[in-house]
């Protein structure tokens, strides 16, 4: 996690210009929105600060953090979006694809530097070597993991007959990985029971179902 969250400061220093980076001066404070789907752990943000140190961006000194997530959903809270495109950030870092869609719903000129599992199959980038538009970043990659996570369940959990997946609609690359999840297991000989969920307290209730049927939830 923590590495990930490093390559994501990374990413946010290298948004902006190299030129701005080498003249900037102790009462230049870059200003940088971080919104995600869910409240950020402790971890994710300590990670993200200690990497941002280390390219010399240094909250309190020349560096701002705004760490912002919706009470329920991006539908049901478009406001908090909202705030913080108009709050004039140099950078939003967006955590997942429903966070993705939604900054990028309102904003085209603001960089976004994104965390998501396929990009390019969820319409963000035109391609991994030329993103083009506002956005840039990474993915997790977690869509060709699938197959090996499935692998490595069967053998944690002999004779595992069915698998819980809690999946977020509104989250387009959850069909790409769904997908995978589903030819995976059936090669297996094992049943997929699929719960959706967007909210914190829809994901609690996702896999407390879960558990009353599967072997595995995730």
């Amino acid at each position: 996690m923590r590495r990930r969250e490093f390559i994501v400061a990374l990413g946010v220093a290298t948004a902006w210009p190299l030129v701005a980076r080498a003249q900037q001066a102790a009462s230049t404070v870059r200003q940088v929105g971080l919104i995600a789907s869910a409240p950020p752990t402790p971890a994710m943000l300590n990670a993200f600060r200690d990497g941002m140190r280390e390219r010399g961006y240094i909250e309190g000194q020349n560096l701002s953090v705004a760490v912002r997530w919706p009470q329920g959903s991006f539908d049901q809270d478009p406001s908090v979006v909202t705030e913080l495109v108009n709050s004039n950030v140099d950078v939003i870092v967006a955590w997942a694809t429903p966070a993705v869609i939604a900054v990028r719903r309102a904003t085209w000129t603001i960089p976004i530097v994104m965390v998501v599992g396929d990009p390019v199959g969820s319409g963000f980038i035109a391609s991994l070597a030329r993103p083009g538009g506002n956005i840039t970043g990474l993915s997790n990659i977690a869509v060709d993991l699938n197959a090996k996570l499935m692998e490595l369940f069967v053998e944690l959990v002999p004779g595992m007959k069915r698998v819980g997946v809690v999946r977020n609609p509104n989250n387009p690359g959850m069909t790409a990985m769904l997908r995978e999840t589903e030819d995976a297991v059936h090669k297996l000989n094992i049943q997929v029971e699929v719960v959706d969920a967007q909210t914190s307290i829809e994901f609690e209730r996702a896999f407390a179902q879960l558990r009353t049927c599967c072997s595995v939830a995730l």
